[in-house]
């Protein structure tokens, strides 16, 4: 039995240049008004993935996302890098999905690829911050967990050893596998594309991506079935609709806006001792300090 991991990545919208136009009526995000990004912290999930890879013999390495037809781009981002296959998990009914959703819909997924010996994601998504969906998949699947987790220390077929980086300095924990790990931004950034795999999967298409190319690719797809990135729906998950999408998610956000800080008045201050004394009476007044 081959040794599995599964990468939990997410493809998020730049929340570097949130506009206007940002969120929708219902409040979800306007994902066709802000480019696509790989998470940042799930590139960091996928690089410890990899680490794990070039220490175990025949271990293999598995996307698994969750978005529209264009999230596949993450996916052969990924095997750009030395990710072997890619899922991807994709329905209309999915839509809206909070963490509470999102988390059952990947543990569902994750289900369908058992056994599997890691589930690792990036500690949270740029697009919420709420550091849940790692945490949540770990529950529902019944596996233990390790968060914050920076660096791999040692790792055999059986357990791994893990550093993880807390608010007031480190931590290293030992577990067993099968393990969930959410991984923080602190770790080690993702390897460079490898011009070899890019060369070799630079054709991977999920079929609805197909549906929509002027070339008559069956030939290479029949022979090179890695090519081939497979989609998933409510159907395939067998997923019960009442905890999909909007219906299944009770966080709902009224309100998204960028706010920019902007330097209006400056105070200059001498040496004296009175300047000072004033100053900080007046960031006292103000309930800046104090």
């Amino acid at each position: 039995m081959s040794f599995r991991i599964i990468v939990l990545a997410k493809q998020v919208p730049d929340t570097r240049n949130v506009g206007k136009d940002a969120m929708k009526a219902d409040g979800t995000v306007n994902r066709a008004a802000l480019p696509a990004i790989f998470n940042p912290e799930d590139l960091n999930a996928l690089e410890m993935a990899l680490k794990v890879k070039d220490q175990i013999k025949d271990a293999e390495v598995i996307i698994l996302t969750m978005g529209p037809t264009r999230a596949a781009e993450i996916i052969r981002e990924s095997m750009y890098r030395g990710a072997d296959k890619g899922y991807l998990v994709t329905d209309r009914k999915f839509a809206g999905s909070d963490t509470l959703a999102t988390s059952y819909t990947l543990s569902l997924a994750a289900k369908k690829l058992a056994p599997f010996q890691m589930v690792i994601c990036g500690r949270q998504a740029i697009d919420g911050d709420t550091a849940q969906v790692g945490p949540q998949v770990a529950e529902k699947l019944g596996i233990p967990q390790i968060t914050y987790a920076e660096d791999i220390l040692s790792v055999t077929e059986s357990k791994i050893v893990i550093k993880r980086r807390l608010e007031r300095g480190v931590e290293t924990v030992e577990a067993p596998f099968p393990i969930a790990v959410t991984v923080h931004g602190s770790a080690a950034e993702c390897r460079p594309r490898i011009s070899k795999l890019l060369l070799k999967n630079k054709h991977a298409r999920t079929v609805t991506e197909l549906q929509t190319e002027t070339k008559d690719y069956t030939e290479l797809y029949t022979s090179r079935p890695y090519l081939t990135i497979d989609e998933w729906t409510v159907e395939d998950l067998n997923a019960e609709n009442e905890k999909l999408g909007l219906t299944g998610s009770p966080t709902k956000v009224k309100k998204i806006e960028n706010v920019v800080l902007v330097h209006k008045e400056s105070t200059a201050l001498s040496s004296d001792d009175k300047d000072v004394e004033s100053l900080m009476k007046e960031l006292i007044e103000q309930h800046i300090i104090g």
